[in-house]
């Protein structure tokens, strides 16, 4: 691929050199929408459309402002929704409105879309002025070329390390959005001409075989209960799962339930075989004997830490008091934010606040030792 001509409409390339190979940019306008409507089979009435859907707000003709795709991605993300809305309904007539949203969900989310730009190449098509943005597109596209081949069309969140940049997604639903404007907002007709693209559609079957569900009955069988701590941070939610008091899985997505099946798949993968498998056959501590003489240093121990890694105070909370007056039992959660994400765990009933919070921080000071 020749070097970027400046004069040219498109990307400059990054002050700094970067191992990671560049997305490309196509400068012809002209091959550009060809692309698109050669993939769709379909042509444009008005071209305009398609070249609105393929320019970032970074971009600018001369300085001058030019009309984005934000327009579009905004009547695509609706269009998207309400096309598989109608499918899903008509094709799973015994699913109720919570599985028919989370299918929905599955199918058009950032994670999803993100992976439908990347196997038919549309972020060379963008007209874009974000180096770095480039460097985030590349680092997924990527980290997507070392997973099996059938996940690039299939996985729909929390499938990769390298987070789903969201503009991948916006340029599909802006795309999607043109053609919708384009046939006189005819959903028939978008979803004819748009819907192999998101093909593999996810279905009841091969939603990761409901992992919510799948780990609610693994707990059972050995006499556990899975818990969920949801919290949002910086527009995201946040899910945490605890067995027998143990942080086992973390989640995160835009979308609450998608951010729940993360994390259950998460801690699925960490029980089954995995490093927290023996959650499942251990006895939950009672916290009682020598046991609270150990506790009581830990939160000690876990705001030492903090303070040594210049991370905020821990933030301790009571969660619940369970038991008749004279045995009371107290249950506590401790969360750390730290350079790698927010952590919180719950430590075991006891028969004194103090010690369930460093029954909380004991179990933080082990889930810290493991980054």
């Amino acid at each position: 691929m020749k070097p970027h001509n400046p004069r040219k409409r498109g990307p400059p390339a990054p002050d700094n050199p970067v191992a990671l190979p560049l997305p490309g940019f196509v400068a012809d306008r002209e091959e550009a929408a060809a692309r698109v409507e050669r993939l769709l089979r379909y042509q444009f009435r008005d071209r305009a459309l398609l070249e609105e859907a393929l320019t970032h707000q970074s971009f600018t003709d001369g300085g001058a402002a030019v009309a984005s795709y934000q327009r579009l991605e905004f009547v695509g993300d609706a269009a998207l929704g309400l096309a598989f809305s109608n499918f899903l309904f008509l094709t799973n007539p015994t699913l109720g409105p919570g599985a028919l949203s989370t299918l929905r969900a599955a199918n058009i989310s950032t994670e999803k879309l993100a992976r439908v730009a990347v196997r038919h190449d549309l972020y060379p098509l963008l007209r874009r002025n974000c180096p770095r943005l480039d460097l985030l597109v590349g680092q997924f596209i990527e980290s997507v070329k070392q997973e099996p081949e059938d996940d690039l069309g299939t996985v729909p969140f929390g499938g990769n390390i390298v987070k789903a940049p969201k503009v991948l997604a916006d340029i599909v639903e802006a795309i999607t959005a043109a053609v919708y404007v384009d046939c006189k907002f005819d959903l028939e007709k978008l979803w004819k001409v748009t819907r192999w693209l998101f093909e593999p559609i996810i279905t009841a079957e091969t939603i990761d075989e409901q992992p919510v569900t799948a780990l609610h009955e693994l707990c059972q069988k050995h006499g556990k209960v899975a818990q969920f701590k949801t919290w949002q941070k910086g527009g995201m939610t946040v899910v945490n799962v605890f067995v027998s008091g143990e942080l086992v899985g973390i989640g995160s997505s835009g979308q609450k339930v998608i951010a729940k099946l993360n994390a259950a798949r998460d801690a699925l993968g960490k029980l089954v075989g995995g490093a927290n498998q023996q959650v499942l056959t251990t006895r939950v501590g009672n916290g009682l004997g020598d046991e609270i003489g150990e506790l009581r240093e830990c939160k000690q121990k876990l705001n030492e830490q903090c303070i040594r890694k210049h991370w905020p105070k821990p933030i301790f909370k009571l969660e619940k008091e369970n038991g008749p007056a004279h045995e009371r039992k107290f249950v506590c959660s401790v969360q750390v934010e730290t350079q790698r994400g927010t952590f919180v765990t719950i430590g075991d009933p006891i028969s004194r606040v103090k010690d369930a919070e460093n029954s909380a921080a004991q179990k933080m000071l082990e889930v810290l030792l493991k980054l």
